[in-house]
């Protein structure tokens, strides 16, 4: 496992041992803790977790859709494959809509405008945009790295009404320390289960991409989050995730020998079709024991214009190798 699946599944426990069960807007209770922190240097470990597969594609090219693009039209991820935003679409009427999950009737309508059709409103690439953020931070980074005011916000109080979600990872905050460059993330409220993950994996990876254009190091990324929760339905899937966990601790302790006769054992089993989904899990769990090459984040070395790295479903330019996980984990969205 990847030290940032140790320190996830940490949080994942002090939420389900610690957190307090709440109503919110959805109408899907959560479990939440009021405050958490990670820290991450990247020199010595790209964090995406093993823990569960991470789809990193969406992830980064969902990023690349704010800070590249700078767009909030959600047909832009359709282009490339990516959902992730479709249950915060407004639809074509410019009406957005929230259903409920098992009756998939209409709970609520808001109103945007035809303009605003397809899109998520004035919120992410769209402030973004609007602001020049990415301008604003770039020539800090490249002209002036002792500037002590490298932030940028995508919380903007007179757009908040028309966001149809307004950004959830909110801010973050710049420095240069000897050729390294580190960030400060702010994340107001962290959808554990589902968000985190993707947002952990995105800015280290946007992190290396400023690094790269601007002639510097990837070094730390700092998370603060407030609210950290799990929604009540999702409380099963993170169980199965903690006990990946446990496997592999117990997996561990194993000799070599033993470890090759229990995945011989169960490739057999699998072969007659009988192997569960634990199983499977554990399968993917010895390879990663045996063969513990780290994930590693590959950028093409000749891109040096941030604007012009590829954005397409392919990501020509953007590769996350070597990486290994130990299954798909479902978990329920929440509008």
């Amino acid at each position: 496992m990847t030290n940032f699946d140790k320190d996830y599944l940490e949080l994942c426990k002090r939420i389900l041992t610690e957190g307090v069960e709440v109503e919110n807007r959805t109408g899907t209770n959560t479990i939440k803790v009021p405050s958490h922190y990670f820290h991450f240097d990247l020199s010595k470990e790209f964090p995406i977790l093993q823990t569960k597969q991470l789809f990193f594609k969406n992830a980064i090219t969902e990023i690349l859709w704010i800070y590249q693009a700078q767009s909030n039209d959600v047909r832009w991820l359709h282009e490339r494959g990516n959902h992730v935003w479709d249950e915060w679409m407004i639809d074509p009427d410019g009406i957005y809509r929230t259903y409920d999950k098992k009756s998939k009737e209409i709970i609520s309508e808001k109103g945007f405008g035809k303009e605003f059709a397809y899109t998520i409103g004035t919120a992410y690439g769209w402030i973004v945009n609007r602001y020049k953020l990415i301008d604003y931070l770039l020539n800090i980074l490249k002209n002036n790295q002792t500037d002590r005011r490298a932030v940028i916000s995508l919380w903007q109080n007179e757009w908040v009404k028309t966001a149809v979600l307004p950004s959830c990872v909110w801010s973050s905050e710049w420095d240069v320390t000897n050729g390294k460059l580190n960030a400060w993330v702010h994340q107001r409220s962290a959808d554990v289960p589902l968000g985190l993950p993707f947002n952990v994996t995105q800015y280290a990876t946007l992190l290396s991409l400023f690094a790269q254009v601007s002639n510097l190091e990837p070094g730390t990324l700092d998370w603060s989050i407030k609210d950290a929760h799990i929604y009540v339905d999702q409380v099963d899937g993170i169980k199965t995730q903690l006990k990946r966990g446990e496997n592999y601790n117990k997996l561990s302790k194993y000799n070599k020998k033993d470890l090759i006769k229990l995945k011989q054992k169960l490739e057999d089993k699998e072969f007659e079709s009988e192997i569960n989904e634990e199983e499977e899990s554990i399968l993917k769990i010895i390879d990663i024991i045996l063969n513990p090459e780290k994930a590693y984040l590959w950028i093409n070395p000749d891109v040096k214009d941030f604007y012009l790295i590829d954005n397409s479903k392919e990501l020509k330019d953007i590769k996350i190798k070597q990486y290994k996980h130990m299954g798909k984990i479902h978990f329920p969205i929440t509008q």
